[in-house]
């Protein structure tokens, strides 16, 4: 395997028209990606698939014309920091990782290797990027705008939870993408006339006793998107429905797990697109001349079934704005 900087002398910018057979016959001079899930395998399935298969159809096939190194952080950062060393000595030539922390320890860990991120809360604000437009650096991707979506995801809640007042809120306080959407969950939840109580998480044993001290204090829980939750969410759907609490977040995977509504981009999607920028990367575009992308639609997903476990009458108003009910 050979490095990126002897990629590129080697291919002389020529990348881009470089036959498909030509790189296909030569495997010791495949490019190769490193994809590290903030999840698990099993947890991430859905993503990886969209990713590959628009991998595939840009011409870019795995073990064929393109090597892909996949680690899996299990939802903890100290992970994340253990496993950047060990792609970028397979001398990757672009890193693919989801969420702020994780972008931020592969920033701390290369400034040469491209890093693309598929899922982000705010770019900008947490540094990820100078712009949008411009996001200068090695380091490009798609937000997925949570933040932006916190006073929706409220008013939502208010029409499914007719007689709520109390409201927690869900969140693993080390990530600063997560700090963002809580304070503009604060915010919205004061201008609905909302009280809010904040259950922090920081490891999975912490999910479980957060719930539990929720149960008759509170009438729905928001749950902020984390890579600590996505590694969780079938054990944050069981106890929230076990302490009888609506729940709400911004990834439909969560409702598929059990949650009861989500609205926001689809991420599979978004890892699809991402597959489009790693090929620009490969094909020798700098990250810094690839604008961040912002999703094309939100999506609203709701849970019948956990709806009717939690003696919910699910309005029809919200029905029928729903993108996918499952039943």
């Amino acid at each position: 395997m050979i490095g990126r900087r002897g990629f590129i002398t080697l291919l002389g910018g020529a990348t881009a028209a470089w036959p498909i057979a030509a790189r296909a016959q030569q495997p010791s001079k495949l490019p190769t990606i490193g994809f590290l899930g903030e999840s698990t395998a099993s947890g991430q399935r859905e993503w990886v698939a969209a990713f590959v298969q628009r991998l595939r159809e840009l011409g870019w096939v795995e073990g064929r014309t393109v090597e892909i190194e996949y680690r899996w952080a299990e939802g903890r950062n100290e992970r994340v920091a253990e496993l950047l060393p060990e792609l970028l000595r397979l001398k990757v030539n672009v890193i693919v990782t989801q969420g702020t922390p994780a972008v931020l320890l592969a920033m701390q860990a290369t400034s040469v290797v491209p890093i693309i991120f598929p899922i982000a809360g705010n770019p900008v604000a947490n540094g990820l990027v100078a712009s949008l437009a411009r996001p200068s650096g090695n380091v490009t991707g798609l937000t997925n705008q949570t933040a932006d979506l916190a006073g929706k995801r409220l008013e939502l809640l208010r029409e499914i939870v007719p007689n709520l007042r109390r409201l927690a809120i869900m969140a693993n306080v080390e990530n600063p993408s997560v700090a963002l959407d809580v304070g503009e969950v604060k915010t919205a939840a004061d201008a609905l006339g909302f009280e809010v109580a904040t259950a922090e998480i920081r490891r999975t044993e912490d999910i479980a006793p957060a719930i539990e001290a929720l149960q008759g204090q509170v009438e729905a829980l928001y749950v902020a998107g984390d890579p600590l939750v996505t590694t969780n969410r079938s054990r944050v759907a069981i106890l929230a429905v076990g302490a009888r609490l609506p729940t709400i977040s911004g990834n439909r995977e969560n409702v598929y797990a059990g949650g009861l509504i989500s609205y926001g981009p689809n991420l599979s999607d978004l890892h699809r697109r991402a597959a489009d920028l790693v090929d620009k990367v490969l094909r020798g575009m700098k990250p810094s001349d690839i604008p961040v992308e912002q999703p094309p639609k939100f999506e609203l997903v709701v849970n019948l079934i956990t709806g009717r476990a939690l003696n919910l009458n699910m309005p029809a108003s919200v029905l029928a704005r729903a993108d996918e009910v499952i039943e």
